[in-house]
């Protein structure tokens, strides 16, 4: 296959550019500028202030493709299933895609260069991670390993958005990037051309965040990566983080745009109310739009493992309507009732993972999180539907869940807190769900 310009490419897979103006409902404040807004085909592409890049607004997060176990029993990443979800994404003006060297063991990476390197380089955006977070020591050596085989695993000979990973403030950064030299390798890579955007990923507290925002001056960052949703917008630090990137005019990657699935399996009384507005929507189509109305948003990415869900991604951005006032109201209203519910804040991103002692930590928060918000939940003997309700949720818990990775094997090792970007006290929230599923069997409420 040629090498085809991006704009070439686009037309050949069925999506001419055509340039649109921006919804009113889009445009940015006061004193602010935000990106570049076009739209080809329906399919809106943000376009880089710093770069010229034009990025479609939906990016494809490859830390969930689906998984198989192979003939010796391991589980491995179903290739031929990627490539087809690739092709699909693509062909509907899908350009950016992001993994990381930790990502499905370790098997993101080499599956996503396969299936991207089948198509003209200059026709996507990789976007993949120094992720030293997990070593003990983060080396010089290890680091520049680690961007070599990044390069090597996507066939290529520069990154276009390159992140350091998972940063919580200037402590953390010195000690994996400064002071081992790494960031002066990056720095050099930047500007020899191997490294086309460098940014980070954000893990962290509001101090943390303007630690980094002070290095600015000194680094130039050229993206940063944000968790941003309308729950963590109305009851958390995303409006803060969103704002203060949008006064530097520096563009915004949204990562967990659905709190790990959270906002498409919202609680009955929430999702009732979506549906009495919009019957045809999908729940999820709403986190989507909310992200996508911001207009220093490059890309919101979202971990699509199926086709449907795809599927349903692209009709919101094909389609793409940014939120009235009305609806951005509407949905603060949301926020406040799903916050009032006792859900574990777990984005089901296996940090965590592997647990030394075998336990299903993202699993068991899953399940829990999903009979609340089906209200499968025994709170008193005396509840209508008790039993019922007790018998459905340590039926479908063993189901969910073998019983030897359930909650009541945690030791409280601690291994898994420093690991979760969410600060989840993991052991504290295994133990509160053991308890609850002892009181169901004891019926001792």
């Amino acid at each position: 296959m040629g090498d085809l310009s991006r704009r070439d490419f686009i037309k050949v897979a069925g999506a001419a550019a055509v340039t649109l103006g921006v919804a009113a409902a889009c445009k940015p404040g006061p004193g602010r500028s935000g990106n570049e807004t076009e739209v080809s085909e329906g399919m809106p592409l943000r376009t880089n202030p710093n770069s010229g890049d034009k990025v479609s607004i939906l990016g494809y997060g490859c830390m969930r493709w689906p998984m198989v176990t192979d003939e010796s029993g391991k589980e491995v990443i179903d290739q031929a299933k990627v490539d087809e979800m690739v092709d699909y994404a693509i062909s509907h003006g899908v350009n950016y895609f992001d993994s990381a060297p930790v990502y499905l063991q370790g098997q993101s990476e080499a599956a996503t260069g396969k299936a991207l390197s089948r198509y003209p380089r200059s026709s996507y955006y990789i976007a993949t991670k120094m992720s030293n977070h997990r070593m003990f020591e983060p080396t010089y050596e290890e680091g520049v390993a680690m961007f070599k085989r990044s390069l090597g695993y996507y066939n290529t000979d520069y990154v276009d958005y390159y992140l350091m990973h998972n940063l919580g403030g200037r402590a953390a950064f010195n000690t994996r990037f400064v002071e081992n030299g790494l960031l002066d390798f990056l720095l050099e890579q930047r500007r020899l051309g191997h490294i086309r955007n460098l940014g980070f990923s954000f893990h962290g507290q509001r101090d943390g965040f303007d630690e980094m925002m002070a290095l600015h001056d000194t680094y130039h960052w050229d993206f940063v990566q944000i968790q941003m949703n309308y729950v963590d917008w109305y009851t958390g630090d995303a409006e803060y983080l969103y704002n203060e990137l949008d006064s530097r005019g520096i563009p915004v990657i949204i990562m967990e745009p659905l709190l790990g699935g959270r906002l498409s399996d919202v609680p009955k009384v929430v999702a009732e109310k979506f549906k009495e507005r919009e019957p045809e929507a999908s729940i999820a189509s709403w986190a989507f739009r909310f992200c996508g109305s911001k207009p220093r948003v490059l890309t919101a990415l979202s971990g699509m493992t199926y086709m449907e869900h795809l599927q349903d991604n692209l009709k919101t951005f094909l389609q793409f309507k940014p939120l009235t006032d009305e609806e951005m109201d509407f949905l603060k209203e949301a926020a406040g009732l799903i916050s009032k519910y006792p859900l574990v804040a777990c984005t089901n991103c296996q940090y965590c993972m592997p647990c030394p002692y075998g336990i299903n930590i993202p699993g068991i928060f899953k399940h829990y999180n999903g009979c609340v918000n089906d209200g499968i939940i025994a709170q008193s003997a005396e509840q209508k539907d008790f039993r019922k309700l007790r018998r459905a949720y340590l039926t479908s818990y063993d189901k969910a869940i073998e019983s030897i990775r359930q909650a009541d094997h945690c030791i409280s090792c601690n291994q898994c807190v420093p690991r979760c970007p969410q600060s989840i006290r993991i052991p504290q929230e295994l133990r509160r769900i053991d308890n609850y599923v002892e009181s169901l069997k004891q019926e001792t409420f």
